[in-house]
């Protein structure tokens, strides 16, 4: 029984390994919402008022909490893609936190089943 627990510490810890590399190999991290709109600019002769293919845009605005509040921000098309990624990576690391936590609870407690 003794092995088994030293052999479950050794696979726990191994995976721990795994999840730091994962998240050592990200660059960018942020939080917040990408959001993709098209606008209509409210000036009567503007081709926009009468053509719903003319709408203006894509425009690009990322929304975050910041200081307890909501911030909105335009962005533009290099710095959205940018964003979309680091959005994505921060969503990860919260998700590989979790798995390192569980690993972590298999370690302290000794327990033998876990869940993925």
């Amino acid at each position: 029984m003794t092995q088994d627990m030293d052999k479950n510490t050794r696979d726990a810890s191994r995976r721990i390994g795994q999840i730091k590399a994962r998240i050592a190999g990200m660059d960018l991290v942020c939080s917040g919402t990408l959001m993709e709109r098209k606008k209509k600019c409210g000036r009567p002769n503007c081709r926009c008022a009468s053509d719903p293919d003319a709408i203006h845009g894509p425009y690009y605005e990322w929304n975050r909490w910041k200081g307890g509040r909501l911030v909105h921000r335009v962005v533009s098309r290099e710095q959205a893609g940018m964003l979309a990624g680091a959005i994505a990576n921060q969503r990860e690391i919260k998700d590989l936190l979790r798995q390192w936590e569980r690993e972590t609870e298999a370690i302290v407690l000794g327990d033998r089943k876990r869940k993925s």
